[in-house]
């Protein structure tokens, strides 16, 4: 594995809170990318969260930590429960199996935490 020198994603938003509009439309694409190109080969990351998302010397974003990643070959849906709670899909959390769709979600609440600081669904308790 190569070593990534700029950290993980989520060190940026706990300084800066906030990233500027042209950093998120980057990071965004970037992402948007990665997981078409993931589900292109069948398959599913199902945790995307900050801390899983490294940022190079150049500010590209490279993946980390495929540990709930599935094969979807074959497969219409998946029942596991996995992920992380501030990024869970509906259809998780309805434990009604899920597909790909998973990822898509999570990349709205990535791009909504970078632009307004926090997650969407957040509490403090």
């Amino acid at each position: 594995m190569h070593f990534i020198r700029g950290g993980e994603l989520y060190q940026r938003l706990a300084t800066t809170r906030r990233l500027e509009e042209s950093t998120v439309k980057l990071y965004a694409l970037q992402l948007i990318l990665a997981i078409g190109h993931l589900h292109e080969k069948n398959i599913i990351y199902r945790d995307l969260k900050p801390e899983n998302i490294l940022v190079n010397d150049d500010g590209y974003l490279v993946l980390a930590d495929f540990g709930l990643a599935k094969d979807m070959t074959n497969l219409d849906h998946t029942q596991t429960f996995c992920g992380t709670p501030e990024y869970f899909a509906p259809e998780l959390l309805q434990e009604a199996g899920h597909n790909h769709q998973v990822d898509w979600w999570a990349i709205g609440i990535l791009i909504y935490e970078m632009v307004i600081g926090f997650p969407p669904f957040y509490n403090k308790i």
